[in-house]
């Protein structure tokens, strides 16, 4: 083969292990959000200096209790903090092993792509009389293009004289 970036082999039990593993992310991530595209443009964002913002207003509100009204809950603020601090380092580390598994299966899938062409080329070339005349038309369908729309060439047009 002419590319082999990857070159994995999971076995059953080896599958059953990630399987069971991510179950348990799944428990225990089970109280994630999922928002709509709408719902998350609608949100207030925070950015770095937002989350500066954010945790300064804690220790202000927490030294002036007396002036935050009423229906202000603070232990919630604080839980949602805390939330942040936990998720975003968790969070990270899952980020990085999906950005690793989204690169293997693109080398996979490269691997796979670049030897099947290469043995389709050999295939197209030798193959002739050899009785692969079906199973070689069978692998061009792959390649094979539809008619054409014709495509109106574009006219500008005047521009209006007012």
């Amino acid at each position: 083969m002419a590319q082999n970036l990857v070159d994995l082999d999971f076995t059953a039990d080896a599958l059953a292990a990630i399987d069971a593993a991510l179950a348990a992310l799944e428990a225990g991530f089970a109280g994630l959000l999922a928002l709509t595209p709408d719902q998350r443009q609608g949100l207030t964002k925070m950015g770095d200096k937002s989350e500066a913002f954010c945790r300064k207003a804690d220790a202000v509100f927490g030294e002036n209790l007396a002036i935050l009204p009423a229906n202000f809950d603070l232990a919630a603020y604080r839980r949602d903090l805390a939330t942040m601090d936990a998720l975003r380092p968790r969070l990270a580390r899952l980020s990085k092993l999906s950005q690793r598994g989204d690169d293997t299966q693109m080398a996979v899938g490269s691997d796979l792509m670049t030897n099947a062409l290469e043995g389709y080329a050999v295939l197209k070339v030798t193959g002739k009389g050899q009785g692969v005349d079906d199973l070689r038309k069978m692998l061009a369908t792959r390649f094979a293009r539809g008619p054409r729309s014709p495509s109106a060439p574009a006219t500008p047009t005047e521009p209006a004289i007012a």
